[in-house]
């Protein structure tokens, strides 16, 4: 063999050897769906401004390799995110993030029907044995107090009966300008129920910690 045939051979060696397959590489990246609504979706918003790619962004920021898969559809129900599970679970998942029940208040749907459907949910993905965290949503007061108390209690019930992590309120950044006596307008669209890209931000910022803890559990899990 020539010198120089040597020197390729001994190249394109090192290549197949330092250089990771693309199933490798892939096997490393957590595939984390976030199943929602308009919310998940980014309705009203740049591709780049809705929270999947927001979220995307900042837990790359933190190191993680991950990849969020959008599973929003804007105007979808408990009802309808159970009815897509198939769909949603055809191609390889790591973890889902459930947001879910914000069309159900608008809607002013039972909370015991809306908790049978985040049920089979998590029931699914029970089943399948993949790991789930749930986010909740707040009510508001105009449907009465059982109402609202029933409904903000079913997220904190389904938690603890599947045993998995729960952001209580999905949109804690709104409910704490509420909360001082402030206006959240300047977080919102001009439809006064869908985030801005600023409020989207500040939405990632709240729930990313607590996610970022849940994915480097299930990182040290596979490792």
């Amino acid at each position: 063999m020539r010198a120089s045939n040597r020197c390729a051979a001994a190249i394109l060696s090192f290549t197949l050897i330092a250089t990771p397959s693309v199933a490798e590489t892939e096997a490393d990246v957590l595939r984390l769906v976030a199943l929602g609504d308009s919310l998940t979706q980014g309705y009203g918003l740049p591709t780049d401004e809705g929270f999947v790619p927001q979220l995307q962004a900042w837990l790359e920021d933190q190191g993680l390799a991950v990849e969020v898969i959008n599973a929003g559809v804007s105007g979808d129900t408990t009802a309808g995110g159970l009815e897509r599970m198939d769909w949603t679970l055809a191609e390889p998942v790591d973890a889902m993030l459930v947001t879910l029940g914000g069309n159900d208040l608008l809607r002013g749907l039972s909370p015991a029907a809306s908790k049978d459907n985040l049920r089979g949910i998590l029931t699914r993905l029970e089943r399948d044995g993949i790991p789930a965290m749930l986010a909740g949503m707040p009510a508001p007061g105009n449907y009465g107090p059982e109402f609202k108390l029933a409904f903000e209690r079913m997220y904190i019930d389904l938690a603890g009966i599947f045993d998995v992590p729960l952001i209580p309120n999905f949109m804690q950044p709104m409910t704490d300008k509420a909360d001082a006596g402030a206006s959240f307008n300047d977080l919102m669209q001009d439809d006064h129920i869908h985030p801005n890209a600023e409020g989207v931000a500040l939405i990632v910022e709240h729930v990313g910690p607590p996610l970022l803890e849940f994915l480097r559990g299930l990182e040290a899990q596979e490792s």
